[in-house]
C-alpha cells in the first residue's frame, strides 16, 4: 500500500482522458458540423483552458483488475470532479477511490515475512515469525483494522505463540504484541489524497481514499 496507489490513479485517469480526447478528434462522416453553441458550464467550470490542456467536469472510472509493478488491485472505482490534464500531469478538484488490496499485496508491502488473511467477523489475521527474548517464535494473531488520521492501523486482540511453556508463553505474549501491531502511513499518495476507511473482506482490504485539490504530476 505505498506508491503503487498513485500509479493506479494516474494510469486510470490518463487512459480515460486520452480516450476521451481521441474520440473528440475522430472525423465523423456524412454529418455537417454543428454550429457553435454558447457555453453552458456550471459553477466551477472554467471559461477556457490553455493550449494543450483538457478539462473534464466529472470522471467515473472502474476496473475489475489493475496490475502494477508493486502488486495487483481489484474492484477499483475512482470518481473525480474538475479534472484538468496538463503537460505537467493531472489535477482534480475532488477525487474518491475505492479498491480491494489483496492480502498478498498488502503483506508484501509490510514485509518482514508478515502474512495477512481474513480471520472472520471483520478481523484481520496475522502470521509471522520473530525473535523474542532470544527465542525464534511463530506468532499468530487476530486484530481489528481501521483508518486513523490517514493511517492503516492493525491492532491485535488475540496473540497465539503456538503453545510454548505457559510461563514463557505469558512473558513472550506481551512482547509479541508489538510485532503484530501496525500503524502504517500510506506513503507515495498524490498530494491531497488520504486513506479515509478500511475494512477486511474475504479477498483483501477494502479501502476508501478521498481528497481535494489532488495533484498527479508526471
Amino acid at each position: 500500500m505505498r506508491a503503487f496507489l498513485a500509479g493506479v490513479l494516474s494510469t486510470l485517469l490518463v487512459l480515460a482522458l486520452a480516450l476521451f480526447v481521441l474520440v473528440l478528434s475522430l472525423p465523423v462522416a456524412d454529418r455537417p458540423p454543428n454550429p457553435p453553441r454558447p457555453s453552458e458550464g456550471g459553477a466551477g467550470t472554467p471559461a477556457s483552458v490553455a493550449k494543450g490542456e483538457t478539462w473534464l467536469g466529472g470522471v467515473d472510472l472502474s476496473s475489475s483488475h489493475v496490475l502494477t509493478s508493486d502488486g495487483p488491485l481489484s474492484d477499483v472505482h475512482a470518481t473525480g470532479a474538475g479534472v484538468r490534464l496538463t503537460s505537467r500531469g493531472l489535477r482534480a478538484d475532488r477525487l474518491d477511490l475505492e479498491a480491494v488490496i489483496p492480502f498478498a499485496t498488502a503483506s508484501a508491502q509490510l514485509g518482514d515475512g508478515v502474512e495477512l488473511y481474513a480471520a472472520g467477523n471483520g478481523r484481520a489475521g496475522i502470521r509471522r515469525t520473530a525473535t523474542l527474548l532470544g527465542h525464534q517464535v511463530a506468532i499468530r494473531a487476530t486484530g481489528t483494522v481501521r483508518a486513523e488520521s490517514g493511517q492503516l492501523v492493525i491492532e491485535p486482540e488475540t496473540v497465539d505463540l503456538g503453545g510454548g511453556p505457559s510461563v514463557l508463553d505469558s512473558v513472550l505474549s506481551a512482547a509479541a504484541r508489538r510485532f503484530v501491531t501496525f500503524r502504517h502511513t500510506v506513503t507515495g499518495l498524490p498530494g491531497g489524497l488520504r486513506l479515509t476507511a478500511v475494512a477486511v473482506g474475504q479477498a483483501g482490504f477494502e479501502v476508501r481514499l478521498a481528497g481535494t485539490a489532488v495533484e498527479l504530476t508526471s
